[in-house]
């Protein structure tokens, strides 16, 4: 593969769990999950039951007008779970998978403005992440679902 996912920053991770504030310095929520909510730091969906935190986050790092805020789910609590940061999480048929049937790829330049935007399947989203970086403006690719556009995960070039 010639990317790697980003996982969510650990300053956000840190500040919504010992804090209770988001990106936008807003009090995050919490609450149980019922099952399914698609966790960002994990890469999967939750359990019923667990402890899940909802907030705002921004995997943006420049101001601009495509800089977006998003309301995504994490664990609570941190766990001691192994993630796959070398592999796009396909759904496998799994009650716990973290993609469904179709979703957003939008790929960014330099400056954080959207260069190309697809929308996907499980079948064909590996060979769309490799034509998007095989662009030069391309620097990195952000993942989103369908229904709500929520943020999923970030893609970036794999370094030498």
């Amino acid at each position: 593969m010639n990317y790697k996912i980003t996982p969510i920053r650990s300053d956000f991770l840190i500040k919504v769990r010992e804090s209770g504030i988001d990106d936008q310095n807003q009090p995050v929520v919490t609450q149980v999950a019922m099952g399914g909510e698609p966790c960002r730091d994990v890469l999967r969906r939750a359990n019923v039951g667990e402890a899940l935190i909802l907030a705002s986050y921004c995997p943006f790092a420049k101001p601009g007008p495509y800089k977006e805020y998003g309301a995504v789910f994490v664990l609570a609590n941190q766990v001691n779970e192994l993630v796959n940061y070398d592999k796009f999480p396909l759904p496998t048929n799994s009650a716990n998978d973290y993609f469904g049937d179709s979703f957003v790829l939008r790929a960014y330049d330099e400056h954080e403005s959207i260069y190309a935007a697809r929308l996907v399947t499980p079948a064909n989203v590996e060979q769309i992440i490799v034509e998007l970086f095989q662009q030069a403006s391309v620097k990195f690719i952000i993942a989103r679902y369908v229904a709500y556009g929520c943020y999923s995960l970030r893609l970036d070039r794999k370094t030498a």
